[in-house]
């Protein structure tokens, strides 16, 4: 399975009074690369696909950390596609600092319409997209 790279360096004000990443940026980072990994395939996590406009919400998301990261960190994070279901997408993140593994994540996202009337409707994740995605993945 390939995997999409991208990086992100630690801000300080991603850190704690102990200097290090606190856990929860580790979210916001995925979700960043989540969305650095949809857009290099012309997608995006809210766009209008075949005349829908269409979202991805989170509805699960795990961090597991194996050691910490500091301010001015250059993180390498890891985007790969763990499974597509009929309506979800999961995605795996790897982050190395220096090579060094530092976490792992998981995050899963269900396709949704939007609209005015009816807010967030799950829905089957349409075929070209699906393709869009397993080809990525």
């Amino acid at each position: 399975m390939t995997k999409f790279q991208t990086k992100r360096r630690v801000e300080f004000c991603d850190t704690d009074m102990a200097g290090i990443v606190h856990f929860a940026n580790f979210f916001r980072f995925m979700e960043s690369a989540e969305v650095d990994f949809l857009q290099s395939l012309g997608l995006s996590v809210r766009m209008e696909w075949e005349g829908q406009h269409i979202g991805f919400p989170r509805v699960s998301a795990s961090c597991n950390y194996l050691s910490p990261a500091r301010f001015e960190d250059v993180l390498e994070i890891h985007v790969s596609l763990e499974k597509l279901g009929k309506k979800s997408a999961t995605y795996l993140f790897e982050f190395f600092n220096n090579g060094t593994p530092i976490a792992t994540g998981i995050v899963t996202s269900v396709c949704c319409t939007i609209t005015d009337e009816h807010g967030l409707q799950s829905m089957e994740i349409p075929e070209t997209l699906r393709k869009k995605l397993l080809e990525a993945g």
